[in-house]
């Protein structure tokens, strides 16, 4: 049974419709990479199935319909997402925004300590501001905020833009953490080889609907699919 399963997803920004019939599926503790050029829906599908813009359709996670629910209630479902955006506080020290992400009476595999050991830049700078940290450390920080809220499922938008390549690497070896910790990954990425190393399966978008489903392998044989959908 899919941990996630998204049917016939349509989402619009005014007059303008975005998606038009998305179907995607995620299974649990499965890394799933969401590829395609700017412009195509991306970041509006995972926008979509956070209630953050108006969708209709059916976006189905671990049994329960969450199309029609408001973004807190979604979050308490078991789903964390993590904007291209970075959105710390950015007033608050490090540590504040971690604790942020703790939810009140719910015991998380996740702990602030966790968070250090695996990004000990962040311990480094737990007293620090972070509205003047690095975009790579605010990344981190944004990306732990959300796994203390203990999710099931994280939704990650672009993780690796503007990172220096060794943050990519570092970025790359934390989502195979959070496998293996059974916390599924939907990740929405631009850098082909990247996903193509980590996930499991790979949907390709174009112009607000799916273009292509598959293994890695499926895709690297895909090679008009590349042409025509992902090559710039």
């Amino acid at each position: 049974m899919a941990l996630l399963e998204i049917s016939g997803l349509h989402a619009y920004y005014g007059k303008s419709h975005v998606l038009q019939g998305v179907d995607l599926r995620i299974d649990a503790g499965e890394i799933v990479s969401l590829l395609g050029r700017n412009g195509v829906g991306r970041s509006t599908t995972v926008k979509a199935i956070m209630g953050l813009v108006r969708s209709t359709g059916s976006v189905v996670f671990d049994g329960k319909e969450l199309n029609g629910m408001k973004t807190h209630e979604i979050v308490h479902q078991g789903l964390g997402y993590v904007p291209e955006s970075r959105d710390v506080f950015p007033a608050l020290t490090v540590e504040q925004n971690l604790l942020l992400g703790q939810k009140r009476g719910k015991r998380s595999q996740w702990s602030i300590d966790d968070m250090y050991e695996m990004f000990p830049r962040l311990k480094e700078r737990r007293h620090t501001a972070a509205g003047v940290m690095s975009g790579g450390e605010q990344q981190m920080l944004t990306l732990c905020r959300s796994l203390i809220g203990d999710p099931r499922l994280i939704m990650i938008d672009e993780p690796t833009e503007g990172l220096a390549p060794q943050i990519v690497e570092q970025v790359a070896s934390y989502l195979d953490i959070l496998r293996e910790r059974g916390v599924a990954v939907l990740l929405v990425e631009q850098k082909l080889a990247i996903a193509l190393d980590i996930s499991q399966r790979l949907y390709v978008m174009g112009h607000g609907t799916i273009v292509f489903e598959g293994a890695p392998g499926d895709l690297r044989d895909a090679h008009q699919v590349r042409k025509d959908w992902l090559e710039v």
